[in-house]
């Protein structure tokens, strides 16, 4: 790395590729980069110096990169094959690299807590990188998702050891980390169009727990379908809301609280308060407060800590709180993450309707997943459903939203991304809003805030 001195991302907009962004800025290098569209991250990164362009043009690439020697080209694997900008660099035989080999080839000379699963990584590595930062360990952290507390999604310190790492499991990016522990949240089946079958992806958390650095731990949510690989002098922990070596007991909710002692396998850490209290964090902060306790993080630290964290955006987002509207914004993509999200949110709000605006992500996705997204969404009181977000997909005939559409059971309106704000405007029963998709349904966010504050 010390002979590089640009290093030019293709699709630098994306959460994961930014924070490698905003890491080799702060370490004086140039970066540049190109994404399909401007968005206010991309705005952010161009305030901090990096240099985008928005067309796939080799002739926008900046001439400080396209010097062999002196540029590292970062990839991410949801750029199409076919973009020149990958050719061109493929061609003349320029270093290029995945983004999580460049991650991995960072964090190798720290002690990686690395977090996986299907869902729940980005909200469990972000408490953890809070937790170690309030502690007296400090530590870097390279996350999917911008942290409220901080504003952003990569933490630096000068002295840290440690190294908090969202670990993805797309194209088995997970296998180029080198982690000194890890959390596994959940295995359920996902990326079926990279792995095929339930097994394969399986297997590829079987790998990723083989990684574990001797002398290191292994901590996994309790009864998940997986059988680690683990070296020898790796410990295996188990945690959950109720059940294993780490979990929760005296839970109270109530008052727009959550509260709990936080039970190890030494001690009970009492009154533990969730700063972002929706249920399904109590048991994202047990996996969390787990890897921070076996590296040393004290009680009153581990308090403070889960009191003030803030969550990060599009992780159960409150946008808009009144007595009579509410909205909430949710990145979840996955039906096991949508029954979830939208259990929590009824829970929240029992006594109000809550109307779910859904953006499927994936053609692929949606296909081998057509019925239990249907069973998720029909939890909804009502259900507004967009077309599908491609992502880096191509159309396959035959998959539309309609295939969710059909099968779900609560009230139901069908509709794409452009009449979605007019029909919004329209309605005049919305109580709880509840937006959710990783694609990109957050460039909306601010309009539907808009009317919604209109109503008021």
């Amino acid at each position: 790395m010390n002979n590089i001195q640009s290093i030019y991302f293709i699709g630098i907009g994306g959460i994961g590729m930014s924070n490698l962004a905003r890491y080799f800025m702060s370490k004086g290098k140039k970066v540049a980069g190109y994404d399909r569209t401007e968005t206010p991250l991309t705005k952010e990164l161009v305030k901090e110096g990096a240099a985008i362009h928005y067309t796939d043009d080799v002739n926008l690439i900046p001439d400080y990169c396209k010097d062999k020697f002196t540029t590292l080209v970062v990839y991410t694997p949801a750029v199409p094959a076919d973009n020149e900008e990958v050719k061109f660099f493929h061609e003349n035989n320029f270093i290029i690299q995945k983004r999580a080999q460049v991650l991995g080839t960072i964090t190798k000379a720290s002690k990686a807590l690395c977090c996986a699963g299907t869902h729940g990584k980005t909200t469990t590595s972000s408490m953890l990188a809070h937790i170690l930062k309030q502690s007296h360990l400090d530590c870097n952290a390279f996350l999917g998702g911008i942290l409220k507390n901080y504003n952003s999604n990569l933490l630096l310190s000068a002295n840290s050891e440690f190294t908090v790492v969202e670990a993805d499991e797309y194209d088995r990016s997970f296998h180029w980390l080198h982690p000194y522990m890890a959390l596994i949240t959940s295995v359920d089946p996902d990326h079926l169009d990279i792995y095929g079958t339930e097994e394969e992806y399986l297997k590829s958390f079987e790998k990723f727990t083989s990684l574990i650095q001797p002398g290191g731990a292994l901590v996994m949510k309790h009864n998940i379908k997986l059988s680690p690989k683990v070296r020898e002098n790796v410990r295996v922990f188990t945690y959950s809301t109720d059940k294993g070596e780490f979990h929760a007991k005296n839970i109270k909710i109530g008052n727009g609280e959550i509260r709990f002692d936080f039970v190890t396998p030494k001690e009970t850490i009492d009154n533990i308060q969730l700063g972002v209290p929706v249920k399904i964090n109590i048991e994202n902060s047990i996996g969390s407060m787990a890897l921070a306790w076996l590296n040393g993080v004290t009680a009153d630290e581990l308090r403070h800590s889960m009191a003030t964290f803030q969550g990060a955006k599009r992780r159960f987002d409150f946008l808009m709180k009144t007595d009579r509207i509410v909205m909430i914004d949710d990145y979840a993509h996955h039906p096991e993450e949508l029954a979830a999200s939208i259990t929590s949110v009824k829970e929240l709000y029992p006594d109000k309707k809550v109307t779910g605006v859904f953006q499927p992500h994936l053609y692929t996705r949606t296909r081998d997943f057509a019925p239990e997204f249907a069973r998720s969404l029909s939890l909804l009181d009502e259900l507004i459903l967009l077309d599908i977000y491609p992502a880096r997909e191509k159309p396959i005939e035959g998959v539309t939203s309609k295939i969710i559409f059909d099968e779900v059971t609560c009230p139901k309106i069908l509709c794409n991304k452009e009449e979605l704000l007019p029909l919004l405007a329209n309605k005049n029963d919305i109580e709880v809003l509840l937006t959710i998709g990783a694609g990109d349904i957050d460039q909306l966010l601010l309009p539907i805030k808009d009317i919604l504050e209109q109503k008021i």
